[in-house]
């Protein structure tokens, strides 16, 4: 109903009432004394003043604005310090948040190596190390070994500082520092993966290597998985990182093998190594590129002492092209890789026997590819390879040196749950020492794996 009816039935109301108020006084006035035409005269003057008085206040009243509708009050807007005005821990700087994430995985596998043993409480007992298939040696048996040393923590932080920028931490730990106690318990010791301050365009501290992209690897029931043809390092650096562009200093080591064909490391680097890496990305999939810059150093002081250095470089094209939901992923690298392929497959240099280091290059590489067979099933399908020079000078036992290996692998995952997966896969892998001697080994493993 609107204001305006509204205020005419209260003045229609209030017009009968001082009427019928009036007709009443009169009708009274007239039976009491008939006669007293004086005293109506004056009466009915009053009456014709009242009803003017009326229509007035009725004219009034029409002639106002309507009232507004009442509008409710906007609720206020929270206040995005309100919500945690202080620390959640007594250290913590206000408005910090806390992210813990990880995963918990058991792995059993059966390895065979007809060429040799594979030694008890060795990391290739754990997973894949291409160095570490035997060569040259007699077939003991099939193998089988159950842990669940991959299992991660992944504990950071997130803080929103008062420019809006974020401030990030993060800490990630697994268990394969140490060998396991199978007798009674299987306790293994933590060790240290990731540990970095993040702001910006800046990361300080430990993690993968700007040399190298992880996201790119494969899907695998294996710690790694084409560990034959990948770089794979976690080292502390401070990187720099602006749109698909990322440069970093890291920190240096340089390993090297003597004539003795002994595995040795020297610290003596004057210099970070240098990498950097450009990655373009689209719903193509993604294409990269990365380079490594590094000083390779090794002294020693006394009787036939040893100053020798030089600088190597490396280099790796690698990217993902999507078919509808399957991709196909490849990375091949080459140049003096080292320490950065296979996990060591080969030593950076040859320490001479006139004390020069002669660098070990090579070209190693690996492609896969994975299919959705439903949204819970999927596979991958992948080869690896990685092939090394070793220099000519070398003349030490060429039967303690590796020269290349391979691999294949095929997998089948199945998530009944979301973040559940459940694994098997089948692997084939051979080593191939400088002499021509060569090793297999064959592997079957099953996974589960639950992500938090």
């Amino acid at each position: 109903m609107s204001t305006h009816t509204t205020v005419h039935r209260s003045s229609t109301m209030l017009r009968r009432s001082v009427a019928v108020a009036l007709s009443l006084a009169l009708l009274g006035a007239s039976s009491v004394a008939g006669a007293q035409t004086a005293k109506e005269v004056e009466l009915e003057k009053r009456v014709a003043e009242l009803e003017k008085m009326v229509q007035q206040l009725v004219t009034e009243k029409q002639a106002a604005p309507a009232a507004a509708p009442a509008v409710a009050a906007a609720p206020a807007k929270p206040d995005p310090k309100a919500i945690q005005p202080g620390a959640i821990l007594p250290n913590a700087a206000p408005g910090t948040s806390f992210v813990l994430t990880g995963f918990a995985k058991v792995d059993a596998m059966w390895t065979d190596t007809p060429d040799g043993e594979l030694g008890d409480n060795t990391t290739g007992r754990d997973y894949y190390v291409p160095g570490q298939i035997p060569v040259g040696g007699l077939d003991e048996g099939v193998d089988f070994d159950a842990h669940a040393r991959q299992s991660r923590i992944n504990f950071g932080t997130d803080t929103v500082l008062a420019s809006g920028d974020k401030l990030m931490t993060r800490f990630e730990i697994d268990f394969f520092a140490s060998t396991t106690n199978q007798r009674v318990s299987n306790t293994s010791s933590p060790a240290l993966r990731h540990a970095y301050v993040q702001w910006r365009e800046w990361l300080v501290g430990q993690t993968w290597t700007n040399f190298m992209d992880v996201t790119l690897l494969p899907e695998t029931t294996d710690f790694i998985g084409p560990t034959d043809g990948t770089l794979f390092v976690r080292q502390p650096q401070v990187r720099w990182t602006k749109g698909g562009l990322s440069l970093a200093l890291e920190n240096p080591q340089t390993t090297f093998t003597k004539l003795d064909a002994t595995s040795n490391e020297s610290d003596d680097n004057s210099f970070p190594d240098i990498t950097a890496r450009y990655t373009w990305k689209g719903t193509w999939g993604m294409l990269g590129v990365s380079g490594l810059a590094r000083e390779l150093k090794y002294e020693t002081t006394g009787t036939g002492a040893i100053d020798a250095n030089t600088w190597t470089m490396a280099g790796s094209l690698f990217g993902k092209y999507m078919i509808g939901k399957d991709d196909i992923r490849f990375s091949i690298s080459g140049g003096n890789l080292g320490r950065y392929a296979a996990l060591g497959f080969t030593n950076d240099a040859i320490l001479s026997a006139s004390g020069d280091l002669e660098t070990v290059d090579g070209v190693i590489g690996w492609i896969g590819y994975r299919h959705l067979w439903t949204d819970k099933w999927r596979s991958s399908l992948l080869f690896a390879m990685g092939d090394y020079d070793n220099p000519d000078e070398y003349t030490g036992d060429k039967s303690k040196i590796s020269k290349s290996s391979s691999s294949w692998a095929v997998n089948l995952f199945y998530s009944p749950l979301p973040k559940l997966d459940i694994g098997a896969e089948f692997r084939m892998a051979t080593r191939e020492l400088e002499n021509g001697q060569e090793g297999d080994l064959n592997r079957l493993q099953f996974t589960t794996k639950y992500s938090f």
